[in-house]
C-alpha cells in the first residue's frame, strides 16, 4: 500500500520544483532531432537542457554561425555582428509571436481577425489529456496534450483555442492513433474508434492540480469544501433522490410522509452490502459471546437452560378423550456433562 506522500509520475509538483524551461524545451524537441543531436554531441541526462551558455539549442548555434560567415547578420554601430543573445532575442520575438491571427483593413480601419474558416455551432470535441511524463522526468508545463477529432487541422485547432480559452500556442504536432483491428473470430467485436492526438506548445505554463488521492487531509477538505460551494454535487444528489421517490410515490398512489427510509445507503448496492456485513458481524459476535458463557457455566457446573421457540402445530381432527390443549413447552433443560 502506498503511502500518502506518493505523487504520481504525472503530477505537476510544488511552485518550488517548477521544471527549467530550457529543460523544457529540450523535452519537448522532436524525437527524430533529439536522435541527431545524440549522434553528434552525445546522450543528455533526463532534467538536464542541451543549450549553449547564451541559450541557444545546438540547431540555433550552427545557424548563427551559418549567417555570420555568410554575413547576413545584422551589425551593429561599429561594424561587428551583433551577439548570440542579441540575435536569439531577435529570433524569440519572432517566435513569441501570436499566431493564428492576421490584420485586414475593413473601411479605412485595421481589424485583427483569427485566420481560418468560422464554423457555427460547432460540434468538435477537445479533450484535454496529461502528457506522456517518462519515468522519473518532472511533468513538462509547456506543452499540452488534446485529443481532437480527425478532421481538425492544425490551424483549427490553433484558432479553436486562441477564439475560446485565449491560449496562445507556439508549436503545434498531430499524429493520428488509428483503432486495433479486431479479431475476425470473436462475434461482436467491433473496431476500435480512432483519433487525432494534438501536442500543442504554450506561451504561459499551466499545471495540473492535485488529484484528491495525492492531496494532504487539510488540502482534501478545502478542495470538497470549494466543489460543494460551487457546484453543490451533495445537495444536486440528495434533491435528485428526493423527487425520484416523489415521482415513485404519486404513482404508486401512496404519501411520501409514510414512506420507511431505515437508512439512505440501503437501496443502491453497496449499501445493501454494507447491511449484510454489519449483520453478519453482530450474528458472529453474538455466537461468540453465547459460546464463551457456556463454557464458564459448563466450567463451574451448572445448568444450562435453553429456551426454546414456540411451535405453533398444524390442528388436525382430534377425537372427543383427545386432550383441548396443542401447546408445547418451551423450556428445555440440559446437564452440564
Amino acid at each position: 500500500m502506498l503511502g500518502r506522500s506518493f505523487r504520481r509520475l504525472y503530477s505537476s509538483g510544488s511552485s518550488s520544483n517548477i521544471p527549467n524551461p530550457l529543460a523544457a524545451r529540450t523535452a519537448s524537441t522532436p524525437l527524430a532531432v533529439r536522435l541527431r543531436r545524440e549522434q553528434k554531441l552525445g546522450p543528455v541526462a533526463p532534467g538536464e537542457s542541451d543549450a549553449t551558455k547564451d541559450g541557444l539549442t545546438p540547431t540555433e548555434s550552427a545557424r548563427y554561425e551559418r549567417h555570420k560567415a555568410l554575413g547576413t547578420l545584422k551589425k551593429n554601430e561599429d561594424g561587428s555582428f551583433i551577439s548570440r543573445r542579441e540575435w536569439v532575442q531577435q529570433l524569440n520575438a519572432r517566435r513569441s509571436r501570436t499566431r493564428g491571427l492576421r490584420t485586414v483593413k475593413r473601411d479605412g480601419k485595421e481589424e485583427v481577425e483569427v485566420v481560418g474558416q468560422p464554423v457555427y455551432l460547432p460540434n468538435i470535441v477537445f479533450k484535454l489529456v496529461r502528457n506522456h511524463t517518462p519515468l522519473g522526468e518532472d511533468y513538462n508545463p509547456y506543452e499540452a496534450t488534446f485529443r481532437v477529432p480527425l478532421s481538425v487541422t492544425k490551424t483549427d485547432i490553433r484558432s479553436y483555442l486562441l477564439a475560446l480559452y485565449g491560449v496562445k500556442t507556439t508549436y503545434i504536432r498531430t499524429d493520428i492513433y488509428y483503432g486495433a483491428v479486431p479479431n475476425p473470430r470473436k462475434i461482436g467485436a467491433g473496431r476500435k474508434t480512432s483519433y487525432k492526438r494534438a501536442v500543442v506548445g504554450l506561451v504561459d505554463p499551466f499545471y495540473y492540480p492535485h488529484r484528491l488521492e495525492d492531496m494532504t487531509e487539510t488540502q482534501k477538505e478545502e478542495r470538497l469544501k470549494y466543489i460543494e460551494d460551487n457546484y453543490h454535487l451533495e445537495r444536486t444528489k440528495g434533491e435528485r433522490k428526493k423527487a425520484f421517490i416523489t415521482a415513485i410515490s404519486r404513482h404508486m398512489g401512496s404519501d411520501l410522509d409514510k414512506w420507511n427510509l431505515r437508512n439512505s445507503d440501503a437501496p443502491s448496492r453497496a449499501g445493501i452490502l454494507k447491511l449484510v456485513q454489519e449483520r453478519r458481524k453482530q450474528k458472529e459476535r453474538f455466537v461468540r459471546e453465547q459460546a464463551e458463557e457456556w463454557r464458564e457455566k459448563r466450567e463451574k457446573g451448572e445448568r444450562i437452560t435453553l429456551d426454546m421457540p414456540r411451535v405453533k402445530k398444524i390442528p388436525q381432527k382430534s377425537d372427543s378423550s383427545a386432550p383441548s390443549g396443542n401447546a408445547t413447552s418451551n423450556t428445555s433443560t440440559v446437564s452440564a456433562p
